[in-house]
């Protein structure tokens, strides 16, 4: 007795394969779709939307999203809330920057169907139904949800960057002042105090501010409600800043609080001389791509003690008629000529501290 292997024929010339190479699936909320990717086709920014909503749905996170807003509706006439909150999040992805540009969204037939929406709803609906949500109920539950997302994450070491970035605003927009503005001198501005999961770039946190509220004594209260609110065994390993963040009311605070820093100096006079004290010592060690680094102790004006530094240097490769200055210093510390055209490690180092 033997056992028969009949033979496997091959779909013949012209029928349709069962699956294509270059599709999948995605599981969305109308059903299960099938995506094919054409290359001859142009790129657009919601070619892969139906992934995504894939990842909400099998998450719960689209749907734990809309029925916690709080928003509320009493005339029947109102839109539902799933199709306001989808429009935002179709516009967000799109990357609309105004409430005009949700007109483009009503010619797709598509992909809001694919969130579970009956329609796209027009821009004067959605500022009027965000109008409705209350400010404080409305931060507190999107910081529910985005804390919700990142918090598996934060059990592994990690860095916490923070930065403030200025906004010129044009036109008449609520809390616009006048205050530093590099980009545009004289212009109204936000100030956006942004805290961040380093390398992933993720953002954990954003508080505006008026532009006359760029330091970073606006930007501590939110920094340490954020650390508060995820919890001491959540908290980074570092917390990393530039040279604005180097203050003395930001680092006792994190000295306070037993949290290591990072944080860069600049490029004063008593910094200046520690460096041209330390430039021809010789224990200087390799911090690694052409870096070299020494540590030193440094008690600046307006310091409370002596802190430790971490000062970086390298070579410049500088021609015969080149200024013998670093660029970046913004100061005069000269430099010395070397040889073979090399000048001795720049002065302009970046100037960390932490604690020790």
């Amino acid at each position: 007795m033997s056992t028969n292997f009949p033979d496997v024929f091959g779909h013949l010339e012209g029928e349709q394969p069962a699956v294509e190479p270059w599709s999948a699936t995605a599981d969305t909320f109308s059903g299960r779709v099938q995506v094919e990717w054409d290359s001859s086709a142009p790129v657009t920014p919601l070619g892969q939307l139906p992934f995504f909503i894939e990842y909400l749905k099998q998450g719960g996170l689209f749907d734990g999203w809309v029925a916690d807003c709080p928003l509320l509706f009493t005339s029947p006439n109102a839109p539902a809330k799933r199709d306001l909150l989808g429009t935002v999040m179709l516009s967000v992805l799109s990357g609309h920057y105004r409430y005009a540009h949700i007109t483009t969204l009503r010619c797709d037939a598509v992909n809001p169907s694919l969130l579970g929406m009956k329609k796209v709803i027009s821009e004067d609906a959605v500022r009027r139904g965000l109008a409705k949500i209350d400010e404080a109920a409305g931060l507190a539950w999107l910081q529910t949800h985005l804390d919700y997302c990142i918090r598996p994450l934060l059990s592994e070491p990690w860095v916490l960057d923070v930065d403030s970035t200025v906004k010129p605003l044009y036109g008449h927009q609520e809390g616009a002042a006048f205050g530093y503005n590099p980009q545009k001198p004289g212009r109204p501005s936000h100030c956006y105090h942004t805290y961040l999961m380093s390398n992933l770039r993720l953002v954990l946190g954003v508080d505006v501010q008026p532009g006359n509220e760029h330091t970073p004594k606006h930007a501590m209260s939110g920094l340490w409600s954020l650390l508060h609110r995820l919890g001491r065994d959540r908290w980074p390993a570092l917390l990393r800043g530039d040279v604005s963040w180097g203050v003395e009311p930001v680092m006792a605070r994190a000295e306070q609080e037993r949290l290591p820093y990072l944080f860069r100096l600049r490029m004063t006079a008593n910094v200046r001389r520690a460096l041209i004290k330390v430039m021809d010592e010789r224990d200087w060690l390799d911090a690694g791509q052409g870096w070299w680094g020494k540590e030193a102790s440094l008690r600046l004006v307006g310091w409370a003690r002596h802190r430790r530094v971490i000062l970086l240097r390298r070579k410049l490769v500088l021609s015969a008629s080149a200024p013998l200055r670093s660029p970046a210093t913004r100061g005069t510390i000269p430099l010395r000529r070397g040889v073979e055209g090399h000048a001795v490690p720049e002065m302009s180092v970046d100037v960390h501290q932490r604690t020790a």
